[in-house]
């Protein structure tokens, strides 16, 4: 149950930590939980970890980089012009190199992952996009 926060906010941000940890697994707390979660993986799939690991990392922090270029622009007044565009387009090539290392950490083929997408997005939307088709997922929608 959520209460009310205690007055002192040093005392507030101690509980909230406490709290944190609390609702934290074992593998993002402990290094050898970790490890032993990584191998687990390694040994028990067709995954190749460590490439999953920089993939993931890696399309969060150039989505991140590209988003910032947007929100700079949107909203900070960054000039939409040909350098800004072409920073862009480096970091959308950063992302494409990242994709293409999940793809392989995943013994997927990337055109395969392509159709797919667009399967799901044909069953999704059809032929135009709604927002009701957005919000509203048939069952198996992931």
């Amino acid at each position: 149950m959520i209460e009310k926060p205690m007055t002192d906010p040093k005392e507030f941000f101690d509980t909230y930590c406490d709290f944190v940890t609390k609702v934290t697994s074992d593998p993002s707390l402990d290094i050898e939980s970790l490890k032993a979660s990584l191998e687990d993986i390694q040994n028990n799939s067709d995954i190749d970890v460590p490439r999953l690991m920089t993939a993931a990392l890696g399309l969060s922090s150039e989505g991140g980089e590209f988003v910032e270029i947007v929100k700079k622009m949107f909203l900070q007044g960054k000039p939409a012009n040909e350098e800004n565009i072409f920073h862009m387009k480096r970091e959308l090539g950063d992302i494409m190199w990242y994709w293409v290392t999940a793809c392989m950490a995943l013994k997927l083929d990337p055109v395969e992952v392509i159709l797919e997408n667009q399967k799901k997005l044909e069953s999704r939307y059809g032929e135009q996009f709604t927002i009701n088709q957005s919000e509203v997922r048939t069952k198996g929608d992931l």
